[in-house]
């Protein structure tokens, strides 16, 4: 079972593979081999428990279903929150194994980037895109030189860089225009 002080059995007997499969282990004399020692399980580790002792859970953690409970010890940085937080507990019921756990939690990723910058808006202080990408620095320390003729990798994805980026300040706006254009209407029908 994981987590406890007991290893696992993960190999084989040597006696028993030398028995079954003809020629294995021929070359392999166990004291002319320098893993053995460390193979070698020492039941007095100097762990004082036989599991170790579980974090207080703050709130509901997500689990994948390949797994019997949360590990002893977790992140707890980043609590999930809002619509990203939703869709990353729905994309735990999903097992590791399928591509929608990994699709839905890198979705729950964008979401929470436009959360944040929406957030950030509503408070009064939007993000400076500007200033917080380094977008001068390219024209004042020789960037588009520093790329042309390099053979660079990162010249592949620099398209798609901008394109994510505009992308959240694309929707947010188009957001912002929709919702202005709701309220106009509505105060033109009220008259």
């Amino acid at each position: 079972m994981a987590y406890t002080a007991q290893k696992p059995k993960i190999a084989y007997d040597t006696h028993e593979l030398r028995n079954r499969i003809v020629g294995w282990g021929v070359d392999l004399d166990p004291k002319n081999r320098p893993a053995v020692p460390k193979e070698k399980f020492n039941a007095n580790t100097g762990a004082h428990w036989d599991f170790p002792e579980r974090q207080v859970e703050r709130w509901p953690r997500e689990k994948s279903p390949e797994h019997k409970f949360l590990t002893p010890v977790f992140g707890t940085a980043c609590p999930p929150k809002g619509l990203s937080g939703a869709v990353r507990r729905y994309a735990y019921t999903f097992s590791e194994g399928r591509t929608a756990h990994w699709l839905l939690l890198l979705g729950a990723d964008r979401l929470d980037v436009i959360e944040s910058r929406l957030g950030a808006l509503l408070r009064g202080r939007p993000d400076n895109p500007i200033t917080e990408t380094g977008v001068l620095s390219e024209f004042k320390r020789h960037g588009i030189r520093s790329r042309i003729g390099q053979h660079r990798a990162d010249i592949k994805h620099q398209a798609v860089d901008l394109l994510l980026f505009a992308a959240t300040y694309a929707a947010i706006g188009s957001a912002v225009y929709s919702l202005g254009r709701a309220v106009a209407r509505g105060a033109r029908t009220d008259r």
